[in-house]
């Protein structure tokens, strides 16, 4: 599909019709399972809103994993206030995406359940690991956390465009 807009204006091309589709969980968790770009939002101590694009999966239990750190601003927020809201996006830009609102927990290394969870992000979002001792040290070394979100409302699934009655006519 060609785009109906260039240089900010519109310039007779194929009219992309806009699509938001309610789906139930099960649905939901089948198309943010296959998509890895995130954008996850979490909130400052002083209300406003604080955007991190991350990669992320969903884990067996269905909640939106996130690898960081301890000390980075998604993890330091959540800990302060555990909203959370992820926007799940396709690899192309105009590919269907849908938002999720949710309760997060930060687990820290050193501990084997955070341990454990950061071995289920990777398998999730890549598979198997050729030597899983050494990803586990590495995590182990590095320090890291993972943020956990419990989806507890979401969106359509949608894509943007014209709406319906307002798409210019090819």
């Amino acid at each position: 599909m060609r785009s109906a807009w260039a240089g900010g204006g519109y310039c007779g091309r194929v009219s992309k019709i806009a699509t938001a589709d309610r789906v139930e969980r099960e649905r939901l968790l089948e198309f943010v399972r296959t998509r890895h770009r995130l954008t996850l939002v979490t909130f400052r101590r002083d209300g406003r809103t604080q955007l991190s694009p991350v990669t992320g999966g969903v884990d067996a239990a269905g909640r939106v994993v996130i690898s960081t750190y301890p000390d980075r601003a998604k993890s330091v927020n959540l800990r302060r206030n555990a909203a959370a809201s992820v926007l799940v996006h396709s690899d192309e830009w105009s590919g269907p995406y849908v938002q999720l609102d949710g309760t997060a927990e930060v687990l820290d290394m050193p501990a084997r359940e955070t341990e454990d969870a950061l071995v289920d992000y990777f398998r999730c979002i890549s598979g198997e690991h050729p030597d899983w001792d050494e990803y586990r040290a590495a995590m182990r070394r590095q320090g890291k956390s993972l943020i956990r979100v419990t989806i507890t409302g979401w969106g359509p699934i949608a894509t943007g465009g014209f709406p319906a009655d307002r798409a210019p006519v090819d």
